[in-house]
């Protein structure tokens, strides 16, 4: 498998957002790219009475291989809340080896698959498994998104401290505006670049419509070229 995991410091920081963006991106490059949200918790019913997840249907809508929602999240839960009281909710059980073997099955059928967590690096989804341990299974480098508010810097740098001891590769990070009205950005920015050390692929400002060309338009694309060179 070829692509990222894409991670972040916190849950409601714009990793979707940010993983649409790559998406579209990356499809402008050339590549075929899958994204895949392998858990989500939160639904809503349409007019035709179907449950969607946003997060889903915002990936979906970002790729262009025809991939089915169900392809890209494979496990979709109605309650919005931490997805192994959601699955115990549903009176049912979150599987390791099947949750993998979708989203393998998922990344077969494209060039780069970008498979975006749930929440923060480390979530519970059965006992002994985390996110965290979904993404060394994975076997991705990590793409961490940064949500710019007050705390971002400690929570980034103790995300990549956790990544790193867990024996993965953090290939980039990028800044996504969460608070628009805070402080010594660039103060900050500095200070992420510093203790990360990894490449910023781009700082995503507050956007009215965060579609995924309007991410994209502010990510570095010369930086995702390298990386896939690597």
């Amino acid at each position: 498998m070829k692509g990222f995991f894409i991670t972040g410091t916190d849950t409601e920081i714009g990793k979707t957002c940010i993983t649409a963006g790559l998406t579209h991106a990356l499809q402008q490059q050339g590549w075929r790219v899958a994204p895949i949200k392998p858990l989500s918790a939160g639904q809503f019913q349409n007019a035709a009475g179907e449950w969607l997840n946003e997060d889903v249907m915002q990936l979906h809508a970002a790729q262009s291989l025809g991939l089915s929602p169900g392809q890209i999240g494979p496990l979709q839960f109605r309650a919005a809340c931490a997805p192994h009281i959601a699955a115990r909710l549903e009176g049912c059980e979150i599987e390791r080896e099947p949750l993998l073997a979708a989203i393998r099955g998922t990344a077969a059928l494209a060039d780069l698959a970008l498979v975006e967590g749930v929440g923060g690096f480390r979530v519970p989804l059965i006992p002994g498994w985390d996110t965290a341990d979904l993404a060394v299974d994975l076997g991705l480098p990590v793409v961490l998104v940064v949500g710019l508010r007050l705390g971002c810097i400690n929570h980034a740098l103790l995300t990549a401290e956790a990544l790193r001891a867990r024996g993965l590769r953090l290939a980039a990070w990028v800044a996504n505006t969460v608070d628009a009205q805070q402080p010594h950005v660039a103060e900050n920015l500095e200070a992420l670049q510093a203790g990360l050390d990894a490449p910023c692929w781009g700082h995503v400002p507050r956007l009215t419509t965060p579609s995924p060309a309007a991410v994209a338009a502010h990510l570095q694309q010369a930086l995702l070229q390298q990386a896939l060179k690597a």
